[in-house]
């Protein structure tokens, strides 16, 4: 493979199930144990926000624990980008914080980041480790009862979608890391990567597995390490 090559790194829930966070689509999996209608769509925060607010708080939570590390997957996508001739961008459509705890550099996430609030009155973001509820105040605008998580709900247009189609455009190498390919408009990223090698790793066949020119099945922990030595080499 060309050391010319620029890469996109497209990162889904698959990649950090071995990081002990659970997926969403899967048996077991988060959207079988709370309903997506209302914990993860603007309808559900809009009708139950202290629901939806207690439910980002125990993600919020959960990422915070001592035990919660990237797993072996996390840590050789930071070894890529690190060295790297040329760029090296991932994005991910997890809200988690495990690509930083890497040490992986301008991560991209479209659907936004559970360690964050957002202002709904004056639109401003800031870092947030504690629980948040309709008593908190922004910080900027100073007032009370705006304050949500900062992910991407039902209905809302993911970010950074522009800059996303850009990268997308000028990669040679495009590769998809556990996603299950059910959720646009990432599940459509790989046909955006028009003039790029692309190639997918997951634990099985996904709907989109057919628009890849490989397709390698596996656990990520185990998979990814071997492509980034490949692409090292």
């Amino acid at each position: 493979m060309s050391s010319s090559n620029e890469i996109v790194i497209l990162t889904g829930a698959g990649i950090s199930r071995e990081s002990g966070l659970d997926t969403f689509r899967d048996k077991g999996g988060i959207w079988h144990k709370y309903s997506p209608q209302v914990v993860a769509s603007i309808q559900g925060f809009n009708s139950q926000p202290k629901l939806v607010q207690e439910f980002y708080n125990m993600r919020r939570k959960e990422l915070l624990q001592e035990n919660m590390k990237p797993n072996q997957a996390h840590l050789k996508l930071a070894k890529l980008q690190k060295y790297w001739r040329h760029k090296c961008s991932i994005v991910t459509q997890n809200i988690d914080n495990l690509h930083e705890k890497a040490q992986s550099r301008n991560v991209i996430h479209v659907h936004g980041e559970a360690l964050k609030v957002l202002c709904k009155f004056c639109g401003s973001r800031e870092k947030c480790e504690k629980n948040i509820s309709a008593e908190t105040i922004c910080l900027k605008c100073k007032k009370k009862g705006g304050m949500r998580p900062d992910v991407v709900f039902f209905g809302e247009m993911p970010y950074y979608l522009p800059a996303v189609y850009c990268l997308l455009k000028e990669c040679r190498t495009f590769i998809a890391i556990g996603t299950a390919g059910a959720v646009h408009p990432a599940a459509g990223f790989v046909e955006h990567a028009e003039n790029a090698q692309k190639i997918e790793i997951n634990l099985e066949k996904t709907e989109i597995s057919h628009l890849f020119d490989q397709n390698r099945y596996g656990k990520a922990s185990l998979e990814v390490p071997k492509l980034v030595e490949e692409l090292l080499a």
